[in-house]
């Protein structure tokens, strides 16, 4: 299976609480919500598309419990996400998940790396990350990404947490797709190539 980590970040990195400001307050976040002015129906049209090739959610414990509350309760047969929220399944990456309610759900426990491998490893169709920062970026520095979905947002909070700021090896991505909506969001779309390249600026004729 393909690992895509699918996230919404601010211009200076911040995944936290894009929804609403009660998103996720932990460590004292005042700032979340920021997201919401800037959907449109471009947004909506490219991640429902996105989510058309999932085969599964991976999720860590605190998105799982938070989408368990949450995607229940939205029953609107208009709604463009809930029933394949609600009906695909769930790959709970923890040690710690007391009760999986929100099926159907398999919880992965032990080293998240060696868990995630073995289930990449089979055929299938996408799983997909959504929200989960932290496991996103653990599985990222352990290579286990194939593709990155950003949507970025026109806005600086200088405050809550960033998407990759964890320890690990570098990464290497090269740009496959790219939109802007007419709210100014940037849908950036990287596939993994490895760790990072490096190099020693030595003038614009060593380019060419």
């Amino acid at each position: 299976m393909k690992i895509v980590l699918t996230e919404f970040v601010t211009l200076d990195g911040v995944s936290q609480g894009p929804g609403s400001p009660q998103e996720d307050t932990s460590d004292g976040f005042a700032r979340g919500g920021w997201l919401v002015p800037h959907l449109d129906p471009a947004f909506v049209r490219h991640t429902s598309e996105q989510l058309d090739l999932a085969g599964g959610l991976l999720l860590g414990r605190r998105t799982y419990e938070a989408f368990a509350r949450d995607w229940p309760r939205i029953t609107d047969p208009a709604d463009p996400y809930a029933e394949r929220m609600n009906t695909l399944p769930k790959y709970v990456v923890s040690n710690t998940l007391a009760e999986a309610t929100w099926g159907p759900v398999t919880v992965l426990r032990g080293d998240p790396a060696q868990t995630v491998a073995e289930l990449r490893a089979r055929a299938g169709r996408e799983l997909q990350i959504h929200g989960s920062a932290r496991l996103g970026d653990t599985l990222l520095a352990a290579g286990l990404v194939d593709t990155l979905r950003l949507t970025v947002a026109p806005t600086v909070l200088r405050a809550g947490r960033r998407l990759l700021s964890g320890q690990g090896a570098t990464s290497g991505l090269r740009l496959v797709r790219h939109e802007a909506t007419p709210s100014g969001l940037l849908l950036l779309e990287y596939e993994t190539t490895g760790q990072a390249s490096r190099g020693a600026y030595e003038g614009v004729s060593a380019l060419v």
